[in-house]
Parts: structure tokens; C-alpha cells; sequence
């Protein structure tokens, strides 16, 4: 290690040249990391929630929604602000009634749906506009159209490392033995985690929530590592001259720092094995960060310490902080009070942990200080309720089970409201799902017999069903929205005499624009959606078991390859998955910080609750921890070398100007590098009128 930390400080302006590279080079790469703001990609490929929204986002347009809250107006303000909303562009339908569903306490709540998805121009420019319609009014405007989740995760997350950067600052000011300790630990911390941004490219793309966290969650253990660097120079520096003390303080700090990082890494180690895919995602960034923090203490910071080492001489001042001796007095004196208490204090602990509640919907989480967004969620939903949407994809075809399941699901009290092609009304009570015969479908487009019969003869050549045009079409029935597709698709390629003028309508163009928008919202070659407003939150047990009976109608015509989707089926698979993932890590953190400290401290006993009661269980289990302690053959652990003047105390078995194996406890004046016993120490020997050194 001495040969390696000679390097480095001899060698420190090409490391600071290498630095510069690799910090300007992630300054522009840190704007290339893809990020992932959807926590359902990363559910496991079996669930239900994973293979739907799949199927769905390959078959379907999503189009984005907003629930529009209007209070202090009069009803027939609000019947003219519905005709107004309706205009917008972009706006694809308003529901809006004088029921209590939509009208309540002189409160309107407008249910918008836009043409496109949440994320495109066209629903974007839509929002806006509704906000300038609007602006007038007392408005709730509850949307995911617009909404960020990455930008505003970002800007959370850069107000609390801006926190923890001040409150860093003062704690390292009234730790540190001199105030130029303070930027180069700074900048140590700074070019970590820079690096590790810079770097996440790599990976092609990484959670929005790695994304956030990450930068703080390095914060702690490299400002560690930095400290453990800075006073061992320190202490060195004391009686040595600036090179010889940065050489022996990283030589020192290396397998200490390493050893302390081994369990940081291994617990995070333990995400990588969870089912939920952002636990291994979260663990390949955040072990990255602690790798970078690592190289940054182990191959800058020595530099920077001796950049800095004439600035830390002149700006040495006197310890700020009060002596704790008395606590750790008091930690002894209880060592009869403090395993029990704790015992009992962690059996608490453990139950209360099992009882805390987890909250997976974004909106359902109220927290001090919510957005606007979060504002008029709960703002509507106090007022009017939850409107809970979850789709149900079915194979495509069969319109009668599909008219059975919407007729099933819309007489249960859950179910606020049901849309799909086998209950949206056409005309004269006919569905879209319904099957007309030629004659049937005359007599309600007020068309032409002839006219109709060459139309079904153009779609039954189209679908390759002959056997109807030889056999007659008379009795031929074909489901009206598949014959108003082809109508929008073909007319014009069978210069078919019908006109849609001719059929009374008067807006072509608007027809085939809502053809051609149930087309993408739901039903294609492959899959029906069916849409479904739930009374219910998106989170609660009976939530949960309205799902399984979803999905209880929907088997009962259907064999497979149908899914029940929505944000409530997203929160059931993420909690099943964290309850599982939860308890493995929990075992694996646990059983791989022991085996580090295990070879460690090299005693099977001194691993065991170490953080929470160590004073105590320190002295009341040392004649254990000797008992147990172990070495291996030919390696010697506890290797000491020093030179100087120190007093030695303790069993010591090697070189001191001679081979040496036994108890000494007085002064040596010389070179000694030898192995020393568990409780042995090598102290400064100032006392005794010598140079002194420490170990």
C-alpha cells in the first residue's frame, strides 16, 4: 500500500490533469442519460400489470385525461363553460350533467379527454389552454398531462442536497482541526459525484428515482471516506513533514476505507436480487457512486491535501466541539441496562416496522408540502370523490361477451360507469357492437336498399367471405362499427355509389374522426378495451378483490390473453412484489454486513446489533471476543509498523531491531514492525521526553 500511495502523491498533477478530462468530458454526458419515469417497466415481465400495459401500449392509444373542478359558480355558468371546454382543440369529449356526479355544492367537475396521449403537443397545448379559459375561476385542475415526474423529483432532490450541502458544511467547520479541511473535502465530494452522473449513460437508461437519489445518498459515505483520509493526514502531519504524512495516512486510510465501503457495497449488493427490477437498477447506480468515491478519496484528495497542506498549517484552530468522555462513561456504567433495554426496544421496533403502512399512487400520497397538481386532487376528491379508471383488454371479436361483461360490470356498485364499442350508443338504439343486416342497416342510415346490399357486398369481398355474396346478403349481419371501418377505409378504393350524404349525415369528416378514434382507443385486429370508472380508491384491500372480480366476469368467456390494467393493479403488483423483495433484503443485507465484519474484526461473536450497543457490549463481551477470535496461517492481521519513539503495551510478536514474541509495556526507541495483540497500543511517548509517533 505504501508503494501504491507514493504514486499517487508523487504523482498528483497527472492525476489532476486526468481529473480535469474525465469532469469536463461528464459535464456533457451527464445530458445523455436516458431516464425511465414509468416505475412499471420495471415489474417483473409475469405480472398482469406488465404484460397488459405491453399489450396496451402496443395496441392502443392511451389518450390523456384531466378532471376539471370549477367551484362559487352557478349552474348555468357551468353549463356554459362546458359548451366553452368542449371547444377547446384537443379536447376529444367533456362529460358534464346536472347529476351530483358532476354538479355539487355550487361546484362543476368537468371529466375532460384529450385526443392524444398525456405526453403529446397536441394535449399539452390543450391544458394550457383550459388554464387561460379558466383563469378567472376558483380552478382545481387534477392531470398527468404535463406533469414530470423526473423534473420535479429533480428540483425536490436539488433543494435537499442544497440543505445537506450547508448543513455538511457546518458540521465538517466544527469537526475539522482546520477550516481549508473543509474545500478539499468539498471537492472530493463534488468531482464523485459528478463522475458518477456522468457515467450513468453506460447503462443506456436508469430510474427516474436512481436518478434523483443518488447524488444524496453518495453524499454520506464519501464525505466518510474523505474524513477518515483527512485526519489520518492529520494525526501524521504532526510529526512528519507534508509528503511522508500523505503517503502514510493513505497507505493507513486504504484497507480502512476499503474494509468500511465493503459493507456499504454488500447491502446494496442485496437490491440487485430483488423481483421488483428498480432494486437492481438502484444498486448498479448507487455501488457506481460508492466505486467513484472510493477513487476520488483514494486518487485525488491526496493531492488536493497537499495542494492545501500550507493552508490547513495556517488555519489550524482550536476544538469546537465539547469533550464527549462523559457518554461514554455513562455507555459503560450501563452495561448492565443497555443490551436488555435494547432487546426490548428492537423486538418494538421490529413489530412496528412490520406495521407501517406503504402508499404506491403518487396522488394518494399527502405530505406537507404537496403541488399544485396534488392540491386539486385531493381538492376534487374531497368534494366529489375518486375516479378510479381501469381497463380491461379482451381478444377482439366476439361482441356479445363483450356486451354480457359490460352489462356484468356496470349493475355493481363499484362501478361508476362502463364504456365500450358494445354499450356506446349510434343511432335508433342501436350499439356500435350491434350485427345489422343489409336491410337493417337501410332503414336506420335511411339509405337505399341497393345502396346498402352493394356495400355489404364490398366488405364481404374485402373479409374474403364469399360464400355471402353467392349465398345472398339478405341475411347477412355485420357488426356496424366493423362496416363503418371499412366504409372511412375502402369507399373510395370500391367506387361505391353510397355518399354519406346520402345517409343523412352532414359532417363526414367528424364521423371518421370518431371512427377513427374508437379505432385507436379501443379496438384493433388483436384486442377490445373496455373502460371502467371505479368507486373506489386506487389503493385498499377491497380495491384489490374488485380486481380479481374483474377479472372473474372477464374468464368467464374468455379462456387467456385478456388483462385487467390500471393504477390500482400497478399498486397490487407492486406491493406483492416489495413484501417479498422486502424481507430478502433484509436477510441478505444482514447476513453479508456480518461476514464482512466477520473477517473483519476476525470474531464470530462481534458482529452481533455492533451499531446500536457496542459501548456496552464491547466490555461485557471481551473475554468472548478473545475466545472467539481467530487468525489465518500465514497472514498476520493486526501487522504494525512504526519508527520513532512510542510506549508499547501489549503482547507483540516480530521485528523490533530483532525478532521479538512477548508482553512489553514500557518505551522503544527504534523500528518496529510487528503483529500486536487485540488490546495492545502503540501510543505517542511525548511524555516520556521522547520525539513520539503514532501507529
Amino acid at each position: 500500500m505504501r508503494a501504491v500511495a507514493t504514486f499517487v502523491v508523487d504523482k498528483r498533477y497527472l492525476f489532476f490533469l486526468l481529473y480535469v478530462f474525465a469532469l469536463i468530458f461528464c459535464l456533457f454526458s451527464r445530458n445523455w442519460v436516458r431516464v425511465e419515469n414509468d416505475v412499471t417497466a420495471y415489474l417483473p415481465a409475469d405480472t398482469e400489470t406488465r404484460q397488459g400495459l405491453v399489450a396496451m401500449n402496443e395496441n392502443f392509444l392511451t389518450p390523456g385525461s384531466a378532471r376539471v373542478m370549477v367551484a362559487n359558480i352557478p349552474y348555468e355558468t357551468a353549463q356554459e363553460l362546458y359548451e366553452q371546454i368542449a371547444a377547446v382543440p384537443g379536447v376529444a369529449t367533456v362529460s358534464f350533467d346536472g347529476t351530483e356526479q358532476h354538479y355539487r355544492d355550487a361546484a362543476a367537475l368537468y371529466d375532460v379527454t384529450f385526443s392524444e396521449a398525456a405526453d403529446d403537443p397536441v394535449s399539452l397545448a390543450a391544458v394550457e389552454q383550459l388554464k387561460e379559459l379558466l383563469a378567472g375561476y376558483d380552478l382545481s385542475l387534477d392531470t398527468m398531462v404535463g406533469f414530470d415526474a423526473t423534473a420535479m423529483l429533480r428540483r425536490e432532490m436539488g433543494i435537499i442536497l442544497l440543505v445537506s450541502a450547508v448543513i455538511i458544511v457546518i458540521v465538517l467547520s466544527l469537526t475539522s482541526r482546520a477550516w481549508a479541511e473543509v474545500p478539499v473535502l468539498l471537492l472530493t465530494f463534488a468531482a464523485a459525484a459528478l463522475l458518477n452522473m456522468g457515467t450513468n449513460f453506460f447503462y443506456g437508461s436508469i430510474s427516474f428515482v436512481s436518478d434523483a437519489i443518488a447524488t444524496v445518498l453518495q453524499l454520506a459515505p464519501a464525505i466518510d471516506y474523505a474524513i477518515i483520509l483527512c485526519h489520518r493526514f492529520s494525526d501524521e502531519h504532526e510529526y512528519k513533514p507534508t509528503r511522508d504524512a500523505c503517503i502514510d495516512a493513505l497507505s493507513k486510510a486504504i484497507p480502512e476505507i476499503s474494509a468500511s465501503s465493503l459493507t456499504t457495497v454488500c447491502g446494496l449488493a442485496a437490491l440487485g436480487f430483488m423481483e421488483f427490477g428498480i432494486g437492481f437498477d438502484m444498486a448498479i447506480v448507487l455501488i457506481k457512486s460508492i466505486l467513484f468515491s472510493l477513487i476520488t478519496v483514494f486518487t485525488l484528495m491526496p493531492g488536493l491535501l497537499m495542494e492545501f497542506s500550507p493552508l490547513i498549517d495556517r488555519t489550524r484552530h482550536r476544538k469546537l466541539l465539547p469533550d464527549i468522555t462523559p457518554l461514554g462513561k455513562l455507555a459503560v456504567r450501563g452495561r448492565f441496562i443497555i443490551p436488555p433495554l435494547f432487546a426490548v426496544v428492537l423486538v418494538g421496533a421490529f413489530w412496528l416496522a412490520n406495521q407501517c403502512p406503504y402508499c404506491y399512487d403518487y396522488n394518494d400520497s399527502e405530505t406537507a408540502r404537496m403541488t399544485e397538481q396534488q392540491t386539486a386532487h385531493f381538492a376534487i376528491k374531497d368534494r366529489f370523490g375518486v375516479s378510479n379508471m381501469v381497463a380491461l383488454m379482451v381478444p377482439a371479436g366476439d361482441y356479445k361477451a363483450e356486451k354480457a361483461i359490460l352489462a356484468d360490470l356496470e349493475s355493481r356498485p363499484e362501478v361508476k360507469s362502463a364504456m365500450g364499442l358494445a354499450n356506446i350508443q349510434a343511432l335508433d338504439g342501436y350499439t356500435l357492437a350491434d350485427a345489422l343486416t343489409p336491410r337493417a342497416f337501410s332503414e336506420m342510415a335511411g339509405l337505399d336498399y341497393e345502396v346498402a346490399k352493394a356495400l355489404y357486398g364490398a366488405y364481404a369481398l374485402e373479409q374474403d367471405q364469399y360464400g355471402h355474396i353467392l349465398n345472398g346478403l339478405d341475411e347477412y349481419a355485420v357488426p356496424l362499427f366493423d362496416l363503418l371501418v371499412f366504409l372511412k377505409d375502402s369507399a373510395e378504393d370500391y367506387h361505391l355509389t353510397l355518399t354519406l350524404e346520402d345517409a343523412g349525415v352532414t359532417d363526414a369528416e367528424d364521423l371518421f374522426d370518431q371512427i377513427e378514434s374508437a379505432q385507436r382507443q379501443l379496438k384493433n385486429d388483436r384486442y377490445s378495451r373496455m373502460v371502467l370508472y371505479l368507486n373506489l380508491p386506487v389503493e385498499s384491500d377491497e380495491t384489490f378483490a374488485f380486481l380479481e372480480t374483474i377479472r372473474e366476469v372477464a374468464g368467464r368467456y374468455y379462456d387467456s390473453d385478456y388483462y385487467v390494467v390500471g393504477d390500482s393493479t400497478s399498486a397490487r403488483d407492486l406491493a406483492a412484489s416489495f413484501v417479498t423483495d422486502n424481507l430478502m433484503i433484509s436477510i441478505l443485507s444482514a447476513l453479508f454486513v456480518i461476514a464482512v465484519l466477520l473477517f473483519t474484526f476476525r470474531s464470530a461473536a462481534l458482529p452481533v446489533l455492533v451499531l446500536g450497543i457496542l459501548p456496552a457490549l464491547l466490555v461485557l463481551g471481551d473475554r468472548i471476543i478473545e475466545r472467539t477470535s481467530f487468525q489465518f496461517k500465514g497472514v498476520d492481521w493486526n501487522l504494525r509498523s512504526v519508527k520513532g519513539t512510542v510506549r508499547v503495551r501489549g503482547h507483540v510478536r516480530g521485528y523490533v531491531s530483532g525478532f521479538v514474541d512477548g508482553d512489553l509495556d514500557g518505551i522503544l526507541h527504534g523500528q518496529l514492525n510487528a503483529t500486536l495483540s487485540t488490546d495492545g497500543q502503540i501510543t505517542p511517548a511525548d511524555e516520556e521526553g521522547g520525539d513520539g509517533n503514532h501507529a
